[in-house]
C-alpha cells in the first residue's frame, strides 16, 4: 500500500517538473512517505527528519514533507516536534499532493489530516517497476482489529468503481505491463460500498466478480491480490481464482494467531478452526497453491500455551511464507491499553521460535519445486550475480536463472528447478513464451 501510495506521489512531483535525486541532500524537496504499523517504522522517520531539518536552518527553501500513516497519526504535533515542516498530510490525501504544495509554495505551513472521499486518481504513478505493477481497488479499512492502527489512519473503506479499475489496468496493457497486483487493506471487501444489489440480496460488485471482469484484459498476463481477510474470504473466490488462468496460485491470507481466545481479543472475528477450512478448500480447489500469512507474537495476556497454539497452526498448515511480527502498541488501540503487555524479552523469545519454524516449513515446501518446470515471469537482474536474471512463479517464489535480462525482462520463460531454499528458487531456462504486444 505504502509503495503504491510512494509511487503516485512521485508521479505527481514528475508531473510538476521535479527530477528524482539518488541523494537527500541535493534535494530542494523531500518527502517521507511513513508507516507507523509498528513502532520501529514510526522512530526511523525521526531520525531521518533530524538530519534534514538541521539542513533547512542553512537552506531555507528546502520543502520538508511527511505524508502517510505517521503524518495521519500525528498530525500537528508533528510540527510541534518538527517545525521545519512544510506539510503533514495523510494518505487519503495522496492524490491532492499539488494542491497541497501549491499552499505550501504560497508561503502556508499545511497540516491535512482531515477524512476526505479520495478522488478518482489520474495521475501517471512514476512506477518502480516496469513489469509489474500495483493498482489500488479499495483505500480504508472498516475492521476494528483491537491491535491495528490501519482504521485510524487510512480511513473508512473506498472502492473505486469497477470501470475506473479496468481502464487503470489496461493502460498498464498497453504501456507493456505483464502483472498487477490489486491492493486493498481488506481487499475482500471490495465493493461494499458501492451501489446496487442483486434480487438475491447479493452486492453487485465483489472481488470475486472484479476478477471476472478485469480477466481478459490484452496484455496483462498475472493478476495477484492482497491483502484477504479470513472472515470475507468466500468459496466463490477460491472457485473464481481457480477458473481464472491469469490469477496466479497464491493467496495471503493473514491469521494473526491460532489461538482462539487470543483471536477473541484481538477482535478478528473467526477461530483458527475457520481459518483451516479456508486453507482446506484452497488445497481442494488448488493443491499446488502457495499460502503465505502474517502472524503476531506476544499480543497482550498471550500465555505460552496460546502461543503454542500458533506454533500448531504453522506446523499444520505449512506455510510458503509468513511474515512474523512482535506485538507493538500503537498509539489510538484497545491493546495499547490493556495492563498485561508482556516483556520485549518474551516477545523476543517468540519471535525468534516462530521465525526458525516458518523457515523450517518453508523449506519442507520448496522441495515440491525440485525437478519441476515453471514459468517465471522475469522482472530484474540478479544483483549478486549479473549473469541471472530473477523473476518469480505463480505461486510467488523468487527464482533465480542464467540469462540476459535485456532480452528476457518482462517475458516469461519456463524454468527447470535445479535448487530449492526455504524462499527462493534456482533453474535453468528451458523455453521463452513469446508474448503479443498490446498495440496502443
Amino acid at each position: 500500500m505504502n509503495k503504491a501510495d510512494s509511487e503516485r506521489m512521485a508521479g505527481i512531483l514528475e508531473d510538476m517538473g521535479f527530477e528524482w535525486s539518488e541523494d537527500p541532500n541535493n534535494a530542494d524537496l523531500i518527502l517521507y512517505n511513513t508507516c507507523t504499523i509498528r513502532d520501529n517504522a514510526e522512530q526511523k522517520v525521526y531520525s531521518y527528519l533530524g538530519k534534514q531539518a538541521k539542513r533547512k536552518h542553512t537552506q531555507p527553501d528546502l520543502t520538508l514533507v511527511v505524508a502517510g500513516c505517521v503524518a495521519q497519526q500525528e498530525g500537528e504535533t508533528l510540527l510541534r516536534r518538527v517545525p521545519e515542516l512544510d506539510l503533514v498530510m495523510g494518505p487519503q490525501h495522496a492524490n491532492r499532493l499539488q494542491d497541497l504544495l501549491q499552499r505550501v509554495f504560497d508561503g502556508n505551513q499545511v497540516v491535512a489530516t482531515e477524512a476526505v472521499h479520495i478522488m478518482e486518481d489520474i495521475t501517471q504513478p512514476r512506477r518502480d517497476s516496469s513489469v509489474t505493477a500495483w493498482v489500488n481497488v479499495i483505500y480504508g479499512c472498516n475492521e476494528r482489529c483491537t491491535y491495528c492502527v490501519v482504521p485510524n489512519v487510512r480511513g473508512v473503506e473506498q472502492s473505486r468503481t469497477p470501470e475506473s479499475i479496468y481502464a487503470e489496468i489496461a493502460e498498464l496493457g498497453r504501456q507493456g505491463y505483464k502483472e498487477v497486483t490489486l491492493l486493498g487493506q481488506n481487499i475482500d471487501a471490495y465493493g461494499r460500498d458501492l451501489p446496487g444489489v442483486t434480487p438475491e440480496g447479493r452486492h453487485l460488485h465483489t472481488l470475486t466478480d472484479l476478477l471476472y471482469y478485469i480477466h481478459d484484459i490484452p496484455g496483462i498476463e498475472r493478476i495477484r491480490f492482497a491483502t484477504s481477510h479470513p472472515r470475507y474470504f468466500t468459496e466463490r473466490l477460491i472457485k473464481a481464482c481457480a477458473d481464472l488462468p491469469k490469477v496466479c496460485e497464491h493467496f495471503h491470507i493473514p491469521f494473526q494467531s491460532g489461538d482462539n481466545e487470543v483471536l477473541k481479543r484481538m477482535a478478528r472475528g473467526y477461530t483458527h478452526e475457520k481459518y483451516r477450512r479456508i486453507i482446506d478448500t484452497i488445497r481442494q480447489y488448488m493443491p499446488d497453491a502457495s499460502i503465505s500469512a502474517d502472524a503476531i507474537v506476544g499480543f497482550p495476556g498471550e500465555t505460552e500455551q496460546q502461543f503454542e497454539n500458533t506454533l500448531k497452526l504453522v506446523a499444520d498448515i505449512g506455510f510458503d511464507q509468513l511474515n512474523t511480527a512482535a506485538y507493538s502498541p500503537r498509539p489510538g488501540t484497545p491493546a495499547a491499553l490493556w495492563e498485561e503487555q508482556l516483556s520485549e524479552e518474551t516477545k523476543s523469545d517468540r519471535l525468534q521460535r516462530l521465525n526458525h519454524l516458518v523457515a523450517i516449513k518453508a523449506a519442507e515446501r520448496s522441495q515440491r519445486y525440485m525437478g519441476r518446470i515453471e514459468e517465471v515471469l522475469v522482472e530484474d537482474q540478479n544483483p549478486k550475480d549479473v549473469t541471472q536474471v530473477m523473476g518469480r512463479t505463480s505461486g510467488n517464489r523468487l527464482t533465480f536463472f542464467a540469462g540476459n535480462i535485456n532480452e528476457l525482462k518482462g517475458k516469461l520463460v519456463k524454468v527447470k528447478i535445479t535448487e530449492v531454499r526455504a524462499f527462493s528458487l534456482t533453474g535453468e531456462a528451458v523455453e521463452v513464451r513469446q508474448l503479443l504486444s498490446v498495440d496502443a
